[in-house]
């Protein structure tokens, strides 16, 4: 396990021509990650200062081929699995959080066709994808439900509005999802993101992630054909329990760029403690000071911790995602309840990191012109996603009861 991170060191933006061949081995994509981490560490608090849209970042990953990391090697992808892809979005969020959230999301939704789409879907849409180089978001909020899909033929036309799109903006495909008029039936579909009726509300303003550009949409008038929603034949959905594991999948993700935030934190503290700590206690050192050594050591400990879990519960993962219609529901439920384990672990630590840096740190430290209060910032923002409590009653029902979550849109 590396235990340390080399500081972060300005890079020029653009192509790189060491880039032009893509890595072969797992090793070898997470160290390109670690590139585009040193790359947006550079100037990542001047980002989210400025508070701009990401597009020079986004071309930075389609660049160095992050983009196509999941996608099969027949296609042109990097034909790798989940466990790694988790690794590269904590390398890229220990550069920037938003964009390692980005890239976290864009893989969730560049899955999605092998995930609940007909095999016939999924291989003609990673292949796209794969050509295409394609960024993916979503507006597929489940707490918005006044997307409507009407049936006309052989079409669908989806009208209606989601709040939060992270990443539709500067995306090339989005993937959308409303209710079928007059029934309970959702449909999931992949659109461009470049049309008059995909219309972006510019309202993302809140006090994190702010580069992950996570305001609303309108979806109006959008048609889709029959043939391109994901998972029906002859209109009628095809269900399977590997269908629902967006969401364990998702919670990794969640855990992969928080800690990457953390990480990036938990470095920031230590190298300001070395280089421009005041000291307390009649030390002439802050690194000397046992109260401070004490604060480090217990905020690694627990970091260590959390990533080794992720890097388990990843690996559990891969006999259902290599399998993915041989997944049971019991399957299923029982690595979800792994999953909110994750959840709980990540939320707790990172928040303690994010906030306890700064009682070794001190007072000149809260400055403005470090932006140290972006980290916690970012965290607070999205470890709410949804609430952990909700997260420890299944890991309870599972101990005391023998129950596994019912699939829904967050267990």
């Amino acid at each position: 396990m590396t235990t340390t991170q080399q500081p972060p060191a300005r890079a020029e933006a653009g192509p790189r021509p060491e880039w032009a061949t893509r890595p072969t081995t797992p090793e070898g994509w997470i160290e390109r990650a670690r590139q585009v981490g040193q790359i947006l560490a550079a100037d990542d608090a001047e980002r989210d200062a400025a508070n701009k849209t990401p597009y020079s970042e986004i071309t930075l990953i389609k660049e160095s081929g992050l983009a196509g990391l999941l996608l099969p090697a027949e296609h042109g992808g990097g034909g790798l699995e989940w466990p790694t892809a988790y690794k590269v979005i904590k390398e890229v969020s220990f550069g920037d959080g938003s964009i390692g959230h980005l890239l976290g999301y864009h893989y969730m939704w560049n899955w999605v066709p092998a995930a609940i789409g007909t095999p016939e879907q999924t291989a003609r849409l990673e292949a796209e994808s794969a050509r295409g180089n394609w960024i993916m978001a979503g507006a597929v909020n489940a707490r918005d439900k006044d997307v409507v899909v009407r049936d006309e033929g052989d079409h669908l036309v989806f009208n209606g509005k989601k709040t939060f799109s992270t990443g539709v903006k500067v995306s090339d495909r989005t993937v959308i999802e409303g209710v079928l008029e007059g029934t309970d039936t959702h449909v999931v579909a992949i659109v461009p993101t470049d049309q008059p009726g995909l219309v972006k509300l510019d309202n993302w303003d809140n006090m994190g992630q702010r580069l992950t550009e996570s305001g609303g949409v309108n979806l109006n008038d959008i048609r889709v054909p029959w043939s391109d929603a994901l998972g029906f034949v002859d209109k009628k959905f095809q269900p399977r329990p590997y269908g629902t594991m967006n969401v364990p999948t998702g919670q990794v993700i969640f855990a992969s760029f928080w800690l990457g935030i953390a990480k990036r934190a938990l470095h920031e503290a230590s190298e300001y403690t070395r280089t421009k700590g005041t000291a307390w206690g009649g030390y002439e050192r802050t690194v000397d000071e046992p109260r401070v050594l004490d604060i480090i050591g217990d905020l690694t400990a627990k970091l260590w911790a959390v990533e080794a879990l992720v890097d388990q519960v990843a690996e559990e993962g891969l006999p259902l995602h290599r399998d993915p219609y041989g997944v049971t529901e019991r399957m299923r439920g029982e690595y979800k309840i792994r999953t909110a384990a994750v959840k709980i672990a990540a939320d707790s630590v990172v928040l303690e990191i994010t906030n306890r840096m700064f009682e070794v740190t001190g007072a000149r430290s809260t400055a403005s012109k470090y932006g140290y209060d972006r980290f916690w910032r970012n965290v607070r923002t999205h470890t709410v996603h949804d609430p952990v409590p909700y997260q420890r009653q299944e890991i309870g029902a599972f101990q005391l009861r023998d129950e596994v979550p019912t699939p829904g849109w967050y267990s």
